[in-house]
């Protein structure tokens, strides 16, 4: 009876190592990735098997959204844009920060979305996108991204406005809102061509005002392509260009016209020809007119000069002049030099000069008589029309002062060029 009870210990003894070991052998199995192929799961399938199922079962449609998550200081003009590859698009929703919603096109093809107009600066976006492949398994990507800000971006206001019409005497203006140290780097991403076939070069007259223009003046009805491709260029560091846009403007007739100082006359050109000749009243010789080729930069029907606001004042501290309803002016230069109709002259034009410096022409009160010179002359001109005013007793109008980059020899002009 006893060596009974022995053998049955040795038995159970023996039956719980081999369960420790068969134990071990599992426990290896389902953890090893040596392919043991005794791993299979409850629907009899292999591991191998489930992971190919698994892989299956995802999309093939691949995302891509610019800028990468977290980006800071993206592009105003390329930030948002989303694109997919072995899929189609199917949602895209691109948000402020604070939920405001963004429009956005998708292309025909459905392979990429943007959106409709430039982003704001300094603002936070999230964006989440959906697609799906052929099969119609769908794939899902987000992002957030914050836009460059003010303070580490700038811009470039340029004359003239797109689309318009302008004389030939019109430069490419373009003013910096903020300093330019790299002037190469932001010269070389801009460029300016015309129809007209001329070399055309940039001049810089200091760290935020960049003008371009030909040699002679521009070729009568030709066309001039502007093209700003400054996004993202440093203009100093830590500061880059946020512009990504091109714009054309049409030359028209040649009109240059001839202020004879000494001869109180104005004779008008076009296209090489002389189509009146107008008396006018310059500069009285205390305050004479400048002398040099000038372009008309603003037109206005009517409008206020006041001395004082171009340091001519009297004693007390006022303008030597105020009057209201100048009518029909066009401004030649930054410091105050206009072209204008003149009422309250009496026999002074062609008989004598009595400006402080501007050239008048026989005009009306209120700017409503068609028929007089001023009138005539503020109607037949057009921005970029050039004024070239001579046999004066001042010296040249300076080059920067207005759009009067034409009184520069043109080797000196190249000379400030940085590309």
């Amino acid at each position: 009876m006893e060596k009974r009870v022995k053998t049955d210990s040795k038995r159970r003894r023996g039956f719980a190592a081999a369960a420790a070991v068969l134990s071990g052998v599992l426990v290896l199995s389902a953890c090893s990735d040596g392919g043991d192929k005794g791993g299979d799961d409850k629907s009899g399938k292999s591991q191998a098997q489930v992971d190919k199922a698994a892989a299956e079962k995802v999309s093939k449609a691949r995302i891509a959204i610019a800028p990468k998550n977290g980006a800071t200081n993206a592009s105003i003009n390329n930030a948002g844009k989303v694109t997919v590859t072995d899929g189609t698009l199917v949602e895209v929703k691109l948000t402020t920060a604070d939920g405001a919603p963004v429009k956005g096109t998708l292309a025909g093809d459905a392979k990429s979305w943007k959106p409709d107009a430039q982003l704001e600066r300094s603002t936070g976006y999230k964006l989440a996108a959906k697609a799906k492949d052929s099969a119609g398994l769908t794939a899902h990507e987000n992002s957030s991204f914050t836009t460059v800000s003010p303070d580490n971006s700038f811009i470039g206001n340029f004359t003239p406005e797109a689309n318009s019409t302008v004389g030939v005497g019109m430069p490419v203006s373009i003013n910096f809102n903020k300093p330019i140290k790299d002037r190469k780097a932001v010269q070389s991403a801009i460029t300016v061509s015309s129809t007209g076939g001329q070399e055309i070069v940039g001049h810089w007259f200091n760290s935020q005002r960049l003008d371009f223009r030909p040699e002679q003046y521009w070729k009568e009805n030709t066309k001039v392509t502007l093209k700003l491709n400054l996004d993202g260029v440093e203009g100093a560091p830590g500061v880059v260009g946020v512009q990504q846009k091109t714009v054309t403007f049409n030359i028209g007739r040649n009109q240059v016209s001839v202020v004879d100082a000494a001869a109180k006359t104005m004779k008008i050109q076009r296209d090489g020809k002389t189509v009146r000749t107008i008396p006018i009243s310059a500069g009285a010789p205390a305050t004479p007119t400048y002398n040099g080729q000038m372009v008309i930069s603003e037109k206005f029907k009517e409008t206020r000069m006041n001395g004082a606001t171009v340091g001519f004042t009297d004693a007390s501290g006022k303008g030597e002049y105020d009057i209201k309803d100048v009518p029909h002016a066009m401004r030649l230069s930054t410091s105050g030099t206009f072209i204008h109709g003149n009422y309250w002259g009496r026999g002074v034009f062609g008989n004598s000069n009595t400006s402080h410096g501007c050239v008048g022409l026989e005009d009306v009160q209120g700017a409503n008589n068609p028929g007089k010179p001023g009138a005539w002359f503020y109607d037949n001109s057009l921005l970029g029309d050039v004024v070239v005013v001579k046999n004066s007793k001042d010296e040249t109008i300076a080059p920067d002062n207005g759009l009067n980059g034409w009184n520069m020899d043109w080797a000196k002009w190249k000379a400030g060029s940085a590309a």
